[in-house]
């Protein structure tokens, strides 16, 4: 069985004993977490829509190490002296899937 979560403003698909990296989430270590699935599938049944109702994988927060890659940036206007040139680095967690279930 695997389900497809909504994790921020992506979506995941995860099973059971999974390992996702996921943005920065502001729960402590070892704390189990709740994400709501968008698409269940086991076996040959998909489950979406309204049928969802109820549904839930729960996870727990391993740790918040992660750190993507640098990511720069620039503005540049000709004939003039105008630059602004800016960073960024986005922090994500790992949470492991441990359970998925049909109806809660």
């Amino acid at each position: 069985m695997y389900a497809v979560i909504r994790v921020g403003t992506s979506q995941e698909r995860v099973t059971e004993g999974q390992v996702v990296r996921v943005d920065l989430r502001s729960e402590a270590k070892d704390t189990e977490i709740q994400f709501e699935p968008v698409l269940l599938v086991d076996g040959d049944s998909v489950v979406a829509g309204p049928a969802l109702k109820g549904a839930i994988v729960t996870a727990k927060v391993l740790d918040h190490d992660g750190r993507g890659p640098k990511i720069r940036a620039l503005t540049y206007k000709a004939k003039s002296i105008q630059r602004k040139r800016w960073g960024h680095r986005q922090h994500y967690s790992n949470v492991e899937i441990t359970k998925i279930s049909a109806k809660a």
